[in-house]
């Protein structure tokens, strides 16, 4: 059933019920546009459209201008064991970053109302079997998604700023704290959030650009560091050729990266004329500027710190940086005290984005209590989604080691997203043909081959490589190298069972088919709530009604 006659029939105060057993697997909008009604498009969005140019840079900017440039440098340079090598991958992770982009426009293209960005793209990509993709990837997002890595990284800057020793219960208490103040912000107000973003976001900038600044200083003479070139002779001495550190060098990179896609999560809250090219111009923007702002960090690092000390400085490098080169006085201080706010800019950047993500899925009737997920009262914002997400967020904390926190999460996050990556990668050549056949123009922003195929290859690398063991000192965690991988592929895992128990064998037992049922909720979102249909000699016999599938409120 095309979009505006849900949007007809739903003025009328009906529920259209959609089998999902249709053998159609999408439909056209008024544009022309392949979608799917499993989440109905909002012509009106609920949550407004606060979203310009502006707002869409900085909120890409929040994101990676956040814990990884200040805490990912050390481990890298662990991983790879040169310097030469250490530019190298910070290089290459924005050309995948780019490939990403592209990916990304193209797919916006074809649905651009529609916010959530990959969990959208996986959906029209892949609907068939019914569901499988998205209820992968929202278990995987539930799971796995939290704002734990910049809490961390804050909460151990804070400790270095006032010189306390840095324990786990201390790491653990200050990362909480900071966790509760950034999302409460977020679920109160959207507008307040989105500036806090931005201002937040200059801040950050201006905080790489005076390491960047020291490190010019560095470069010429003109601080207490006497052979700042010392690091840079023999630059490719000690580089390793081993698959899995290589593979972490690109996984610790590419998450600094990784808020280049950040604005396609509220790509439905664009108040320009074309949303698509808003996003897709901020994307270019901030990647253009921040692959600058963070080369030019880590030629900082690399001239004030001795190599040895930065291998083995964890999450510190900043602050290491800034003791090497001030000493520990108030100067010192300064940048560490930088880090601390870049962090918390980045908690509120991702939990807006994220909670999008998350709302999207309760939008496609994929988490219990749909309405509850997708409403936006009583502040018009993602409120639920949200607290979802600090709880989820809260509980990652207590329950890793400290120690090992940060390097864990951060690849146990990457390695099932790379499966998307890779699923997203090919997608776009999927839905390509599938427009192509139905008779439907090339999108406006089609991405090069070449772009889909380098974005397919960073994920490919990864899932591959990430099972060799590394070399004696260079693993990124005290316990067993892979174990990520399999706790991430254990993640997908239980998402097949889980859409095998209540897609295939519950309907199965019970003799019904799921449906699809959209509705309006009062504050004019649009849910999808999935059904139980009794097959009619079950419901002649038991005289059962239709029932919801998952509890709604």
């Amino acid at each position: 059933m095309p979009a505006a006659n849900v949007e007809n029939a739903l003025d009328s105060d009906s529920v259209i019920s959609l089998d999902t057993q249709s053998d159609s697997e999408d439909v056209q909008d008024d544009s022309g546009n392949i979608v799917l009604v499993g989440a109905p498009i909002e012509q009106s969005n609920p949550l407004g459209h606060e979203v310009t140019l502006l707002s869409s840079v900085t909120l890409n900017l929040g994101r990676m201008l956040g814990a990884g440039i200040y805490s990912v440098p050390g481990v890298t340079l662990n991983s790879v064991g040169s310097i030469g090598l250490l530019f190298v991958f910070w290089l290459l992770a924005p050309l995948f970053a780019l490939g990403g982009l592209m990916v990304y426009s193209e797919y916006a293209s074809m649905f651009p109302k529609r916010s959530g960005a990959e969990v959208v793209y996986l959906e029209q990509a892949y609907p068939r079997p019914q569901f499988l993709v998205p209820v992968a990837f929202a278990v995987n997002a539930v799971l796995l998604d939290s704002s734990a890595t910049s809490s961390i990284v804050f909460a151990q800057y804070v400790l270095v700023i006032f010189d306390v020793p840095i324990t786990p219960a201390r790491q653990t208490a200050i990362a909480i704290a900071v966790c509760t103040v950034g999302m409460a912000f977020v679920g109160l107000s959207t507008k307040w959030s989105l500036r806090a973003v931005n201002f937040l976001s200059v801040l950050k900038v201006l905080s790489i650009a005076f390491l960047v600044f020291t490190g010019a200083l560095v470069l010429g003479g003109f601080t207490r560091i006497r052979d700042p070139y010392a690091n840079f002779r023999s630059p490719f001495s000690g580089s390793t050729t081993n698959p899995n550190s290589l593979a972490t060098a690109l996984v610790k990179t590419s998450f600094a990266f990784s808020g280049w896609h950040n604005a396609f999560n509220v790509l439905g809250e664009v108040r320009t004329r074309d949303p698509v090219r808003t996003v897709r111009k901020a994307g270019l923007l901030s990647l253009l500027s921040v692959t600058c702002l963070f080369f030019f960090a880590n030629v900082a690092y690399v001239a004030a710190v001795p190599k040895d000390e930065m291998s083995s400085s964890g999450q510190l490098i900043a602050a290491l940086f800034f003791q090497r080169v001030f000493g520990q006085g108030f100067a010192a201080k300064t940048l560490p005290i930088m880090v601390a706010l870049s962090c918390f800019g980045s908690i509120l950047a991702v939990t807006i984005g994220q909670a999008r993500i998350l709302r999207e899925v309760a939008r496609q009737g994929l988490l219990p209590y749909p309405r509850f997920f997708a409403s936006t009262k009583p502040f018009g914002t993602p409120l639920a989604p949200v607290c979802l997400r600090y709880f989820l967020t809260v509980f990652v904390m207590v329950a890793l080691p400290a120690q090992d926190a940060f390097n864990f999460l951060v690849d146990l996050v990457s390695y099932p997203g790379q499966v998307f990556t890779a699923a997203t990668a090919v997608g776009v050549w999927l839905l390509r043909r599938r427009r192509s056949l139905a008779g439907l123009a090339p999108s406006k922003y089609r991405a090069r081959n070449i772009y889909v195929s380098l974005y397919l290859l960073g994920a490919v690398f990864i899932l591959i490589m990430a099972w060799v063991p590394p070399e004696p000192g260079h693993g990124d965690v005290s316990f067993w190298y892979a174990t990520y991988c399999v706790v991430g592929l254990g993640v997908l895992a239980l998402c097949g069972v889980y859409y095998w128990l209540w897609i295939v064998f519950l309907p199965w037992l019970g003799g019904y088919t799921i449906v699809e049922e959209v509705e309006r909720l009062d504050d004019g979102a649009l849910v999808a709530r999935l059904t139980r249909k009794y097959h009619p000699s079950v419901a002649e016999t038991d005289n059962r009604e239709q029932q919801p599938l998952l509890a709604s409120t």
